[in-house]
């Protein structure tokens, strides 16, 4: 049987969204730390912060059958060689990750500078892992790069360092702690 079907973001992450929102409001009302004024605001930044990224990485979802699969070995995908096709196009990675820097040491004010890079790294990791899962179970994804993963991580130290340098300035440094989570400690 051939077919073609498109899984638009919306039909995932709208209700995640919407879970999210319900999960805040719960929380919200039930006066749960870090769930009112700047913090609430940091956690819908980051949950709608998530969701971009997710729509940009994963979706549309195609996923084809009979004479539309792509019949292209998943091995072929993965472009594990680093730098070696590094262009411009590496930028919006970077770019894609700044936020990320930015907002984990907002979220977990005790995280150091490494635990922030390492948890970029890992994400980036995860997002490659997923779309190349998403290339071997639906025959239709993104090429798995190592490049990403590096210019991902990068923006990572870049949003963190963004942070940093904003938190030496007085007036910024008092709105990012109005914004701030409450300390919590990070095993």
């Amino acid at each position: 049987m051939d077919f073609q079907y498109k899984i638009p973001a919306a039909a995932v992450l709208g209700p995640a969204l919407l879970a999210f929102a319900l999960v805040a409001l719960v929380r919200h009302r039930r006066d749960a730390p870090g769930w009112r004024g700047g913090p609430l605001l940091l956690r819908s930044v980051t949950a709608l912060y998530a969701t971009a990224v997710a729509s940009l990485t994963f979706f549309p979802l195609w996923i084809y059958g009979g004479a539309y699969r792509n019949e292209a070995e998943w091995i072929g995908q993965i472009q594990p060689v680093p730098l070696l096709l590094a262009d411009i196009t590496m930028v919006p990675n970077v770019i894609m990750f700044l936020p990320l820097g930015f907002l984990l040491p907002l979220l977990f004010p005790r995280i150091t500078r490494g635990r922030t890079v390492l948890a970029c790294a890992l994400i980036s990791l995860g997002i490659e892992v997923t779309q190349l899962l998403q290339y071997i179970a639906f025959a239709h994804g993104r090429a798995v790069d190592i490049n990403d993963l590096i210019a991902n991580t990068l923006g990572g130290l870049l949003g963190y360092a963004t942070l940093r340098a904003a938190q030496r300035a007085a007036t910024t440094r008092a709105a990012l702690e109005r914004v701030s989570s409450p300390a919590q400690t990070v095993g």
